[in-house]
């Protein structure tokens, strides 16, 4: 004869798995510590591979969503990200880990780079070795970008749409050399407002729906 089951089973096996989150303030301090220590130039690809490939603390929608907010803020974007993050799970503690992690032992390495290098800082050598970490953070970036396209699968504008911005942006900042601060404010600004009006009509396709 079959034992009876308790009517809590089903409903425990099926429900979903909590997602990855910080485990404390210390764990939060730690991560942020590993993290920043690694981002020497391409600081994004760094952080995107931590965060949602390594950690699963965000999705990629959700990385997306809060690394613009980040660059919106003033100040580092990862900084800004980080302190997002720790007030989100843990309050302020939360913030406050995080933003020690992020600066506490990067600053020791970054003064001791710095003593290190005033010395040869005008040999040819070292000047050249700039260039070339130079280009591979461009690449870290461009690389990082085009694995998070898929996170606009989803959006309200559709690819096309965002696929122009994105253009948009590109040619105003690298070719035509507009302020970042200006750009920001402008074509955010436009896709911001674009967004919240397409929500608005998604809403009330929906909500006309039988």
């Amino acid at each position: 004869m079959a034992e009876p089951q308790h009517p809590n089973q089903d409903a425990s096996a099926a429900a979903p798995e909590a997602a990855p989150r910080p485990e404390s303030p210390s764990h939060l301090f730690w991560a942020m510590t590993t993290l920043a220590l690694q981002g020497f130039g391409g600081v994004l690809a760094v952080v995107q591979r931590e965060l949602v490939e390594k950690r699963r603390w965000l999705s990629k929608k959700e990385f997306v969503e809060d690394w613009a907010v980040a660059q919106i803020l003033p100040g580092p974007n990862v900084v800004n990200l980080s302190l997002m993050i720790g007030a989100r799970h843990f309050g302020w503690r939360g913030a406050v880990a995080a933003l020690g992690g992020m600066l506490v032992f990067p600053l020791i390495v970054v003064l001791l780079l710095a003593a290190a290098f005033a010395s040869v800082a005008d040999h040819p050598s070292a000047q050249a070795a700039l260039r070339g970490m130079g280009a591979v953070a461009a690449g870290l970036i461009t690389a990082t970008g085009l694995k998070l396209i898929g996170a606009l699968k989803g959006h309200p504008l559709g690819r096309a749409a965002c696929a122009g911005l994105a253009l948009l942006v590109f040619v105003t900042i690298a070719l035509w050399r507009w302020p970042l601060a200006g750009v920001l404010l402008g074509l955010g600004s436009v896709a911001c407002v674009w967004t919240y009006v397409q929500l608005g009509r998604l809403e009330n396709a929906a909500g006309g729906k039988p």
